[in-house]
């Protein structure tokens, strides 16, 4: 993104000022108890709420969308897939709006291809908060076949709706299951990830 970035420990209680903080991938804490349930309570992640709230854009992949949720800065929560299995394979998204930091490189409606590699990862919450979601535009990405129809056969996890990410009321936190950062540069096997973080530059600059 042409700056490098500030590595902040989670056991950390400051952050440096920043433009956008990110809270990568992995398995915090071993996802023991709940993915994401303990690293929502280390002592940066009190910073980050802050700074969230205050408006600093925010982005929490996979992992990191598991705490944003748990934390209660995204709706929702992540739940065990539906297979009861870990799946790790190339999946088709639907970018549902282009019109916020994070997608306008995007095209609304475009197609575009993204790992995911979870366990955790079909996201739930309630008809009313998903009808709440819908009628305020807080999805953002949607699991769909390789046309764009969003269909059963599409969704690799049983997430409500073939919801892949949502955003918070004001679209500056972002929560996605599938990996953007893996899909940034061709040498990594593709670059449908790369608008997202042009984007944020443009955005953000």
């Amino acid at each position: 993104m042409g700056r490098p970035p500030a590595m902040v420990w989670h056991g950390d209680a400051e952050l440096p000022i920043s433009d956008l903080i990110v809270l990568p991938g992995g398995f915090s804490y071993g996802d023991y108890l709940r993915s994401g349930a303990m690293a929502a309570h280390s002592p940066v992640m009190r910073e980050v709420i802050k700074r969230a709230k205050g408006g600093t854009p925010v982005l929490g992949i996979c992992n990191g969308f598991q705490v944003l949720t748990e934390a209660g800065l995204l709706p929702g929560v992540l739940m065990r897939n539906a297979t009861l299995k870990f799946i790790c394979k190339d999946v088709h998204l639907k970018v549902e709006r282009n019109d916020t930091l994070y997608t306008s490189r995007y095209a609304k409606g475009e197609i575009v291809t993204f790992p995911i590699a979870h366990k955790d990862g079909s996201y739930f919450a309630d008809e009313a908060t998903l009808d709440r979601l819908e009628g305020e535009g807080q999805v953002a990405f949607r699991y769909c076949a390789a046309n764009g129809k969003i269909t059963e056969a599409a969704n690799p996890n049983g997430s409500r709706r073939n919801i892949a990410g949502v955003y918070n009321e004001t679209r500056t936190v972002l929560g996605l299951m599938p990996h953007p950062e893996r899909v940034a540069d061709a040498a990594l096997g593709g670059t449908d990830g790369t608008k997202m973080f042009l984007s944020l530059v443009e955005r953000l600059n």
